[in-house]
């Protein structure tokens, strides 16, 4: 990881802050394209939208998919407050962004929400879904982990 990437990781997670304010899980994602340029930001929006697939890493790809062709979203980084869910890893993949950097990892966040019972996680990492596929994702992370954490204190 570069300043960059710490740049636009932190990014994310202001927009994780402001999923939250907004009234939906502190959750952000950023895409960034080959130049270096902010692309599309993305919040949660499962609470407000009353839509159980509003992560915003798969609402990201939604916009990504419709604005870029899969040849330009092969060479753009996918920067997430927290790591992607099995279903948003799937969704990044089919997209074809090729890397990913995330801040909070879900094992830990999975273990700060506890029993809480939103906790519907999958024991899945982003991982073991990329590794799945029949191309390699290049998935940097966790990194700034107490700034990633400290969205979340509170909200659960």
């Amino acid at each position: 990881m570069d300043y960059w990437d710490e740049r636009h990781l932190r990014y994310a997670i202001e927009v994780a802050k402001l999923s939250r304010e907004h009234g939906n899980r502190p959750f952000g994602a950023v895409l960034v394209g080959p130049s270096g340029a902010r692309l599309i930001v993305a919040e949660n929006t499962q609470v407000t939208e009353r839509d159980c697939t509003g992560h915003a890493e798969t609402n990201l790809m939604r916009f990504a998919s419709a604005q870029f062709d899969r040849d330009h979203l092969a060479r753009c980084t996918l920067y997430a407050s927290t790591e992607p869910c099995a279903m948003c890893a799937g969704a990044i993949y089919w997209g074809n962004v090729r890397r990913i950097v995330f801040a909070l990892d879900e094992a830990t966040l999975s273990q700060f929400i506890g029993d809480d019972p939103e906790n519907v996680q999958l024991n899945l990492p982003a991982a073991q879904v990329f590794a799945a596929g029949r191309f390699s994702v290049e998935l940097i992370g966790p990194a700034l982990l107490e700034e990633a954490l400290a969205v979340h204190e509170g909200f659960w």
